[in-house]
């Protein structure tokens, strides 16, 4: 059965050759379905849209008048199938991303360096937030994918480990010596305290996991960044917890000391997250691909 999209197609063929027979050798059909097909549409339409001559056919009033919309109408299915196209090929497009500060600078760079060499016309949209806020916003359709620091308890959202880190608790050159020995949760928690504010996932994974213990918290300071807890412990504020794998400029630089705990916080990860429900664009596939694969 022959759909009145193929038959505004025909009609506009016709149209622009003013031949059934030249038409149908474009459209790879036989003179009579062309005919055909425009008796159906005329049919439907309850008008006549060419007048027959023995040199061809031509517009009637009605028939150019059709011809304006159709025309413009199947120009722009043209169009939009090509950029389907495009997209696919990751010719065109856009990726919005939701993450972090830190994982933006410590961790995301590289691939975004990647990902952007390889597709170059693809354009990016950064969102900055906490774990929970790119979870909201992922959700709300505002990004296509979120770099988030798991644990994350959420069962509409595919959740795929990229890196495992290490939370560890360091200090400036006021509390060296203690440093230099192993130390307990307990007597860590003794000491001034640096975290990250209450909304961090981060944050909370540590704090869960030392209430697990027993042991409970009460930060002098509680900051907004990661790169502030390192400047905070730096000028001897007091001890800091941070994310070992993005500390290392300040501890290979011996701006900071590791405090060698007797039980090690259990190791976490940060990963890529995205709905369910929602299929991923081209773009945001390939980008998952390559942050998984470490594609370089």
């Amino acid at each position: 059965m022959v759909s009145k999209l193929d038959l505004y197609k025909v009609f506009c063929k016709v149209a622009k050759s003013k031949s059934f027979s030249n038409a149908a050798k474009d459209l790879y059909m036989t003179q009579p379905a062309v005919s055909q097909a425009i008796m159906q549409l005329e049919r439907e339409l309850d008008t006549r849209l060419f007048t027959r001559t023995p040199r061809g056919v031509s517009l009637t009033n009605e028939g150019r008048l059709l011809f304006e919309y159709a025309n413009s109408a199947i120009h722009l299915i043209q169009v939009g199938e090509e950029k389907i196209l495009e997209f696919k090929n990751l010719t065109m497009g856009e990726l919005k991303i939701g993450v972090g500060d830190t994982i933006s600078r410590y961790f995301l760079l590289p691939y975004l360096e990647i990902f952007h060499n390889r597709y170059p016309n693809i354009k990016f949209k950064i969102i900055n937030g906490t774990t929970r806020e790119i979870c909201s916003i992922l959700k709300l359709g505002e990004v296509d994918i979120g770099i988030c620091n798991f644990p994350i308890e959420d069962p509409t959202l595919e959740l795929r480990s990229l890196i495992d880190v290490h939370d560890i608790f360091v200090c400036g050159e006021k509390y060296k010596s203690i440093s230099s020995q192993p130390v307990s949760l307990n007597e860590v928690v003794k000491l001034p305290l640096i975290f990250l504010e209450l909304e961090s996932n981060s944050r909370k994974y540590v704090e869960d996991y030392l209430i697990s213990k027993g042991i409970r918290i009460s930060p002098e300071f509680e900051l907004g960044s990661h790169d502030l807890l390192l400047e905070f412990a730096k000028i001897n504020l007091g001890i800091a917890c941070v994310t070992k794998q993005f500390s290392q400029e300040y501890l290979n630089k011996g701006l900071l000391y590791e405090l060698q705990l007797t039980e090690e916080i259990p190791k976490r990860s940060i990963g890529v997250c995205f709905l369910k429900s929602v299929p991923l664009s081209p773009a945001s596939t390939k980008f998952v691909e390559i942050m998984e694969n470490k594609i370089t």
